[in-house]
């Protein structure tokens, strides 16, 4: 098994009383997106800062690729957006980009395919000032893309911007994706999450509630809704199925809840093989919203 590009183990948070983080553990691979999903306020940021140096940890341990450099070193691998974009006003796209460059000793010959990606090549010698929110955040991606780094954080990509910008900052991140660079992203979206990430970590007040893959996440939970000629027998003999489901009757209609993932075929294969026929039999799976209401609830 190839050994994490980010692994967190235990990290806790303390302000004075507040517990921002609480027991957060996490292995990022390479190639994968990664959401942390959770309200204002759940630990998200302080979860980035500690593990990008920023904040000081309370407890609990993190180590970049491995724990095989020093964290200064392992963070010139890491490109990261935490803050607002700040460039200067008056200077163009271009010559922001350079800066950046010159100060991390980087080629130039990367600015342009950089601009490429995030679609800024024909505003490059616009003054950064004239530039919409949407248009700063990407020159900021840009920016943390141009020392190829093998994970790029995003706190809130999308934050403030409009339905346009969002959706171009997306298409960014999937792209950047697609290419091969590792993303973790924090966002208080379960949209965004759901659109661009592989996995998601979800946090309420510093402590995970799941973590796992997206998909996963709305497979969890679900229900059968079933029903046969004899519901009495139909009742009886689901209630001794061997995963022990909850089972209530909903306007003639028998609610099936079960623990873990049953499928409908193996369930019908069960009743089928006691002699019980079924009519109606109709899988539902919880959307990931509804999962997260009720994970967050």
């Amino acid at each position: 098994m190839e050994s994490p590009i980010l692994s967190i183990q235990n990290l806790h948070k303390k302000y004075g009383s507040l517990q921002a983080v609480k027991n957060v553990s996490l292995n990022i691979y390479k190639g994968n997106v990664y959401g942390i999903l959770g309200p204002n306020g759940s630990g998200k940021s302080t979860t980035l800062g500690i593990v990008l140096n920023v904040v000081n940890k309370t407890s609990g341990d993190y180590s970049w690729f491995g724990g095989s450099m020093p964290t200064h070193d392992a963070l010139k691998k890491v490109g990261a957006i935490i803050e607002r974009p700040n460039f200067y006003p008056y200077m163009t796209a271009q010559e922001n980009l350079e800066l950046v460059c010159k100060i991390k000793g980087i080629d130039y010959a990367k600015i342009q395919e950089k601009l490429d990606i995030v679609g800024l090549t024909e505003r490059k010698d616009s003054a950064f000032k004239t530039f919409s929110l949407g248009m700063k955040q990407r020159l900021a991606i840009a920016s943390a893309l141009l020392n190829d780094p093998e994970i790029l954080i995003l706190d809130e990509p999308t934050n403030g911007l409009d339905p346009q910008g969002i959706h171009q900052i997306r298409d960014i991140i999937k792209l950047i994706a697609s290419q091969g660079t590792t993303i973790l992203l924090a966002s208080h979206l379960l949209d965004e999450v759901e659109k661009v990430c592989s996995h998601v970590l979800v946090l309420r007040k510093g402590e995970i509630l799941y973590s796992g893959t997206v998909d996963g996440m709305s497979q969890q939970k679900g229900h059968f809704e079933l029903s046969s000629e004899n519901q009495d027998m139909l009742i009886e003999i689901i209630k001794a199925h061997p995963e022990h489901p909850s089972v209530t009757l909903v306007d003639g209609k028998v609610i099936v809840e079960f623990e873990h993932t049953v499928a409908a075929s193996s369930l019908n294969k069960y009743l089928v093989e006691r002699g019980v026929y079924l009519n109606h039999l109709i899988q539902k799976k919880m959307s990931l919203e509804e999962q997260f209401l009720a994970l967050t609830k």
